[in-house]
């Protein structure tokens, strides 16, 4: 039979009896629990008007041990009636945060939280974005494979899905993981432009497309389209061509200028090789396009050049 301990919000605090009566009484079954549940109940009578509901010894013993903790009121009175008695012993000290073992403070994650990004090396942290490895292979065997089949941390991030096709340990997931941290760094970077003018920014320009077009293959023409204050517009890519060729066509440019109703522009391509300094072609295609886009006024600011490591300014050259 089940059975109910109701407290009596009227009796006398101080009343032996506690202001508790029962509904019922209790089956063998409660034994000791149950007893020491309703003892529980009746000293706590005075500072709550709850109702205590058990159907089971488990129960019985869980509400018991809720009813044994004391509440922030019932600190508060027990304070004033005893005032002998310390905090710590009303609220015992919680348990103290276990400290990490010393392996696990070696290891890559920790110490990035504890010292921060700049202490990892390059297969540290690409272990890191890869999370886990795969049965077999080990994350941080993978992480200095793609290393050392791409050559630099640029080139793998400038990779596309199939460049890791076949790679051990790199499947669709790690893939996609890694591109999606490239994306996040060009993003962050088109950010950072748009949100003060490019002309006072030109570090923020070069790193933007040493990051877009520095480690590509081929050679690729893009443009900035920028509004009246130099800030970013857009960015399109107007043309790719070989390792050492590229078909670039102003009317085209001029065309995609008028649509993006830019006030200015900065163009730029890339050299395979790495080395930025322009040919004369480079010359002649740079004083077209000033002079066709000027008819149309729409100023350029400048054409880069850029390398994997280096980038080359007509403008900074004085358009030489």
């Amino acid at each position: 039979m089940d059975y109910y301990a109701c407290v009596d919000t009227t009796a006398d605090p101080m009343d032996d009896s506690g202001g508790l009566t029962l509904a019922g009484r209790a089956t063998p079954k409660a034994g000791r629990r149950g007893r020491s549940a309703l003892k529980a109940a009746s000293a706590d009578a005075g500072a709550s008007s709850e109702t205590v509901e058990t159907k089971a010894p488990a129960r019985q013993a869980r509400r018991a041990s809720a009813l044994l903790t004391p509440s922030r009121r019932q600190t508060e009175l027990l304070a004033a009636i005893a005032p002998e008695w310390t905090a710590a012993e009303l609220n015992p000290p919680r348990r103290a945060r276990r400290r990490r073992p010393h392996g696990k403070r070696d290891m890559p994650r920790e110490r990035l939280l504890d010292f921060g990004p700049a202490t990892l090396a390059d297969a540290e942290l690409v272990a890191l974005v890869l999370g886990s490895g795969l049965r077999g292979h080990n994350v941080f065997g993978i992480a200095h494979s793609l290393l050392k089949r791409f050559g630099s941390l640029r080139a793998m991030l400038d990779a596309t899905p199939s460049d890791f096709d076949g790679l051990p340990g790199v499947g669709p997931a790690k893939t996609a993981q890694l591109l999606a941290i490239l994306e996040l760094a060009r993003r962050s970077l088109v950010e950072k432009m748009r949100e003060k003018p490019l002309i006072d920014s030109p570090e923020a320009v070069e790193d933007y497309l040493r990051l877009l077009i520095g480690s590509r293959p081929h050679e690729v023409f893009v443009c900035l389209f920028l509004d009246a204050r130099h800030r970013l517009i857009s960015t399109e890519e107007s043309s790719r061509g070989s390792l050492t060729r590229m078909a670039v066509y102003p009317r085209e440019i001029v065309r995609r200028a008028l649509s993006a109703n830019a006030a200015s522009m900065i163009v730029a391509h890339n050299h395979p090789s790495g080395a930025v300094k322009p040919s004369a072609s480079d010359r002649r295609l740079t004083q077209v396009l000033r002079d066709t886009l000027a008819l149309i006024d729409v100023h350029l600011v400048d054409h880069l050049v850029i390398g994997a490591h280096e980038t080359f300014s007509f403008a900074r050259a004085g358009w030489a």
